[in-house]
């Protein structure tokens, strides 16, 4: 069997010893041609399978731009390098539109840098051969192709449209999504707010994906976790020099979404240097990378979100009225999961499904008393908080379905969500006497353990320091009852018991 062919490159110069030197630099990786005028690099690349070509730029005749123009038209899949000593603007961007050049070098060159320069060639010159390939065979499967690519489109609309915003009947979040789901397709900026983790981000999503930009890319940024000069890189890009360690071009998301959607989460954490430019870009379409002088038109969506109050944010003067008023068409407010009872068991059932599967262990799900335990508490940190109360209760519970006694004790004590707590009320009030507020909070507590301890009433008088007929009394005082789960449990209890 013959050895595989090493990538052919050509090297053209009309000096004898640079081609020896550069030869040298690239034989023993590389099959290499030489030539010492554009006449015989023709003759070469007419014999040979170049992959990659070095030509020297000042040449008697024709030189190195004309030549590898005229490659262009006969061998466009070649990769050309010019190797010049010369670093004019005006021949840089001639070279640049007239031969298509892969790359300059410039003399004197480093062996290193020809190195790297051919293997970046011949490596470029392959992946093209591998798209031709691919784009033909694409062409004979793609009425198939393209009916996958539809299919799984709708799928990833599902998966991250309206229909994945959980909610129950009645639920304010059902308001909330059929406005959003209008809003979605209108191509205008769209702002929502509402407070840290109610799910403004799924929103976000929900709208681009419920929009006609739906198959470009979606970029979500938290703008109050980024530094403000790295922020405007991360979203403008920047130029290699720019600033300290910006060693190369960087694309910025604006232009990388160009035709899609950029969520910008906590706009209101913004400087005001940053508002003027996000602004000129909403109203122009035009960024500027950070270190470039030139601009860039892009076509892209803007979703922004905060948890500040942005209108009197705006009229107190800490954030731009006109980015505002150009955010703000149809302001979209997400309410606090306090608001959103009925949604509550729902999500917790989600959030539990999500949980097993990440954490790999298996339940049957929630008890109905957990559940409503669940919905009766404010959740000041939102679906966040219910997210981490779930793993937790799954991490901690020992039976097959999470129970009311897995719950933590700072949830079992709170007061009920959107409503008020009479025993919290009676007990922190200013009028009344000590003895009454200390019965109050003695109530609670007796609820609290008995919940947690799943209405094991020797336990609970144990723990408490209670006899059993102590604690019956204190819960016939205060009508205290077990729910109806508990009670069954008990008289099992019992009766098992009697048997022995």
């Amino acid at each position: 069997m013959n050895a595989a062919r090493n990538p052919a490159i050509l090297l053209v110069d009309d000096e004898r010893r640079s081609l020896d030197a550069m030869e040298m630099a690239l034989e023993d990786e590389f099959e290499v041609f030489t030539a010492e005028s554009a006449e015989q690099a023709l003759q070469v690349l007419a014999d040979e399978y170049i992959q990659v070509v070095f030509c020297d730029q000042r040449m008697p005749g024709m030189s190195g731009v004309e030549l590898l123009t005229r490659m262009r038209e006969q061998w466009p899949e070649t990769i050309r390098v010019i190797v010049t000593g010369y670093t004019e603007t005006e021949d840089i961007i001639r070279a640049i539109n007239q031969a298509g050049i892969y790359q300059f070098l410039t003399k004197p060159w480093h062996p290193e840098q020809l190195l790297m320069a051919a293997r970046g060639g011949t490596r470029l010159f392959q992946l093209q051969r591998d798209h031709d390939r691919i784009s033909l065979e694409m062409k004979q499967i793609a009425p198939t192709a393209e009916a996958r690519l539809a299919e799984r489109r709708a799928a990833v609309k599902r998966g991250f449209g309206f229909e994945r915003i959980v909610r129950a009947p009645g639920s304010p979040m059902e308001g909330v999504c059929r406005l959003a789901a209008q809003i979605a397709s209108f191509d205008v900026p769209a702002l929502i707010l509402g407070e840290t983790g109610t799910g403004k981000e799924l929103l976000a999503r929900a709208i681009h994906y419920g929009s006609l930009r739906s198959d470009k890319p979606f970029y979500a940024v938290n703008c109050g976790a980024i530094p403000d000069e790295l922020l405007e890189s991360e979203l403008f890009g920047h130029r290699r020099g720019a600033f300290t360690g910006a060693h190369a071009n960087r694309i910025g998301l604006l232009e990388q979404a160009d035709g899609g959607t950029v969520f910008l989460d906590e706009i209101g954490d913004t400087s005001p240097a940053f508002q003027v430019k996000l602004l000129r870009f909403l109203q122009e379409g035009e960024i500027r990378p950070v270190g470039s002088n030139q601009t860039l038109t892009v076509d892209v969506r803007i979703v922004a979100a905060t948890n500040r109050d942005l209108e009197e944010e705006a009229r107190a003067g800490r954030f731009r009225e006109d980015l505002y008023y150009r955010l703000a068409v149809s302001p979209l407010g997400v309410p606090a999961l306090r608001d959103r009872p009925l949604d509550i068991p729902l999500l917790a059932e989600q959030l539990l499904a999500r949980a097993i599967k990440a954490q790999g262990k298996q339940v049957a799900g929630i008890e109905p008393e957990a559940l409503n335990l669940l919905a009766a508490y404010d959740w000041p940190g939102n679906v966040r908080e219910l997210e981490n109360e779930v793993v937790r209760m799954l991490m901690l519970t020992a039976g097959d379905r999470l129970a009311a006694a897995d719950i933590s004790a700072r949830i079992l004590r709170a007061a009920p969500a959107g409503a008020a707590d009479p025993v919290a009320d009676a007990a922190l009030a200013v009028s009344g006497t000590l003895k009454d507020r200390v019965e109050q909070m003695e109530a609670r507590i007796l609820r609290e353990t008995l919940t947690r301890l799943r209405w094991n009433k020797s336990r609970a008088a144990e723990e408490l320091g209670l006899s059993r007929v102590g604690l019956r009394a204190k819960l016939e005082r205060y009508g205290i009852e077990a729910p109806l789960r508990a009670v069954e449990d008990e008289d099992a209890g019992r009766r098992a018991g009697a048997a022995e």
